[in-house]
């Protein structure tokens, strides 16, 4: 069984950085790759980026990439999305997922174990 929990969301202004932690247990966290999702109030869940198992392979969607990295630390069983140069549309819930198959995805359906989300907020 495994548990995802994240945490470093907040209220934030538009040009600001966030940190999210995504904290694993269960599992070896190093057997599943891992993606970050979010969803605004209204809108489907929205694949945002993904890490290999052993962190050498990244993928972002466009409307984040250059501005967020993630990252992972599996020897502290912990994942990570930094987020800069926030803008309002970043404005949703974001979650951190688990999968087994290596397999690159952005589809929320492939995606194993999931986290409850951690809100993240940026004013204008």
């Amino acid at each position: 069984q495994v548990q995802l929990v994240e945490s470093g969301g907040g209220l934030v202004q538009t040009g600001s950085s966030l940190r999210l932690s995504c904290a694993a247990s269960g599992r070896t966290f190093g057997s599943y790759v891992m993606g970050w999702f979010r969803q605004a109030p209204g809108k489907e869940r929205e694949f945002v980026a993904y890490i290999s198992n052993r962190g050498y392979t990244t993928i972002y969607a466009d409307s984040v990439k250059g501005r967020f990295t993630i990252s992972r630390a599996n020897a502290r069983n912990t994942g990570y999305l930094q987020m800069n140069s926030l803008k309002p549309e970043d404005t949703a819930v974001y979650s951190c997922a688990g999968k087994i198959s290596g397999r690159v995805s952005a589809d929320p359906k492939e995606y194993d174990y999931w986290g409850q989300g951690t809100q993240v907020t940026v004013s204008s």
